[in-house]
């Protein structure tokens, strides 16, 4: 039987701010339990075991990132309004208040740490190709579907450039000039 939602909620909450300020692997057990201020037993009733509970908190990023992109999407989803809000939910993740600082992607610096057959590097990458299908989803309104293929491609790579340096400098201007360089290649279609 788990224990209430809310220590669930508590534990990855802690682990999310532990796991992307210090690491997975700089993050112990014993740091998540102390910074969630529940008993060790909570832990335990609500994952079988760190990986657990890192699939758990990989899975909850992946949802936070859906959550912006919807909010920025707003109801009539249109081709280049459609491809800024992918754009944009990059820069809401951006300029969101770390307490540690941006230290870029959440889902790829987690996927860093995590062996190659970690399942964890599954939902990492199952996240990034959602993402680039909702950019071909967007562009398909507005060019032929190899086109859109093709530049949902080469938008998803320079996302991903622009917010591992963004990352690296701690801010978003790379990911703002990535934008207006993403909106222009979208209005010449």
């Amino acid at each position: 039987m788990r224990n209430k939602p809310d220590t669930r909620s508590k534990l990855l909450d802690a682990a999310a701010r532990l796991f992307y300020a210090h690491g997975i692997s700089a993050t112990g057990i014993d740091a998540v339990i102390a910074e969630a201020g529940v008993a060790k037993m909570s832990l335990y009733n609500n994952f079988e075991s760190k990986a657990g509970l890192v699939q758990a908190y990989l899975e909850a990023r992946h949802q936070q990132w859906l959550d912006l992109y919807r909010a920025r999407l707003g109801e009539e989803p249109g081709g280049h309004d459609g491809v800024m809000a992918v754009v944009g939910a990059y820069l809401d993740h951006a300029e969101a208040g770390y307490e540690h600082g941006f230290r870029g992607c959440g889902l790829l610096n987690a996927a860093a740490e995590l062996e190659a057959s970690d399942p964890g590097r599954k939902i990492v990458a199952a996240h990034k190709e959602e993402v680039e299908q909702f950019l071909q989803g967007h562009l398909g309104k507005l060019t032929s579907p190899d086109t859109a293929r093709d530049l949902a491609e080469r938008i998803s790579y320079l996302l991903e450039g622009a917010i591992s340096r963004a990352g690296l400098e701690g801010d978003s201007r790379r990911l703002r000039r990535a934008g207006d360089m993403i909106s222009s290649m979208v209005r010449a279609l």
